[in-house]
């Protein structure tokens, strides 16, 4: 399966991470680029052992050539074009690799109507009517895939025995460094997770944040109570959920980003060769509904 890449946006090397994870890299020219951590994680496996099997990133398009040119170089990805639509009847699907969700439907607009499968990163959209814009779009069920990595991640997850120790579920706090709208679906899909499919919200309190960060309480069906919180960008948290019970507590960090992002990849792929719908829909608007809630803009 022949994947194309595009989009960049500041503060994401999903361009090089996600590539790489298809494609194996080159370690001199992977150290160049801007996010330290990604040649860290990448070092960490072994290759080509840890590539995604039956499927590559052979084409790249971003904002700026010259930046296409050092991700392909660093994530060995054959092909630089210049504009988008040029991935059209060259690749077998698209990953959108930028996470700034006001561009999304803009950048996915061409290849869904042209029915080809697709990734956007998340945050998919910052609005529920937007998500609709996205969906109203699909040529057929499960052309969309969205996600946080974080949904994928074993280390979010309560294993039975945790649920065992915790006991009945009372609280849930989930905390995220840097802003609301680009960093809170890494915890809020864990969570919802946790809570189950079945849950609905029944009330919810907003909290200003620092420096386009912020804090949403929910109290849902089941009785649980949930706080997200993102810290901004003028304080220093990690990715992490604190779960309560009747009988004890446990606290989960993400520190496997690796692992968490080719499962995520892998389930997109898979998805694509089963013709199974591995995003759902309905999930993914119980996420944007509480990106939309959350936001300081929304009243």
């Amino acid at each position: 399966m022949k994947l194309g890449v595009i989009g960049f946006s500041k503060g994401n090397g999903h361009p090089y991470s996600w590539s790489s994870i298809f494609n194996g890299y080159a370690a001199d020219k992977m150290r160049d680029c801007s996010f330290p951590v990604i040649p860290q994680y990448l070092a960490e496996q072994k290759w080509p052992e840890a590539k995604i099997q039956g499927a590559s990133v052979t084409h790249i398009w971003t904002q700026d050539y010259e930046l296409s040119k050092h991700i392909a170089d660093a994530s060995l990805i054959q092909n630089v074009v210049r504009r988008p639509d040029e991935l059209i009847g060259r690749v077998d699907a698209i990953l959108l690799a930028r996470d700034d969700a006001e561009n999304h439907l803009e950048q996915a607009s061409p290849f869904l109507k042209s029915g080809m499968p697709i990734y956007i990163d998340k945050p998919i959209a910052l609005s529920l009517l937007d998500l609709e814009k996205l969906y109203a779009l699909e040529q057929f069920p499960g052309q969309i895939f969205t996600c946080s990595a974080l949904r994928y991640s074993n280390e979010m997850k309560l294993s039975p025995s945790d649920a065992t120790s915790l006991g009945r579920v009372r609280e849930i706090h989930a905390v995220t460094p840097k802003s609301w709208d680009r960093y809170i679906p890494h915890v809020i899909e864990p969570v919802l997770r946790i809570l189950g499919e079945d849950d609905e919200i029944v009330h919810f309190d907003r909290s200003i944040g620092n420096a386009s960060g912020g804090g949403l309480t929910v109290h849902w069906q089941s009785g649980v109570i949930t706080r997200f919180i993102a810290v901004g960008e003028l304080a220093s948290s990690p990715l992490s959920i604190r779960v309560m019970g009747e009988k004890g507590w446990k606290d989960l960090f993400f520190t496997d980003a690796f692992s968490a992002f080719k499962a995520a990849l892998q389930d997109f792929v898979h998805g694509i060769i089963n013709r199974t719908v591995n995003s759902p829909p309905g999930f993914n608007r119980k996420v944007v509904e509480l990106i939309e809630i959350g936001r300081k803009d929304v009243v």
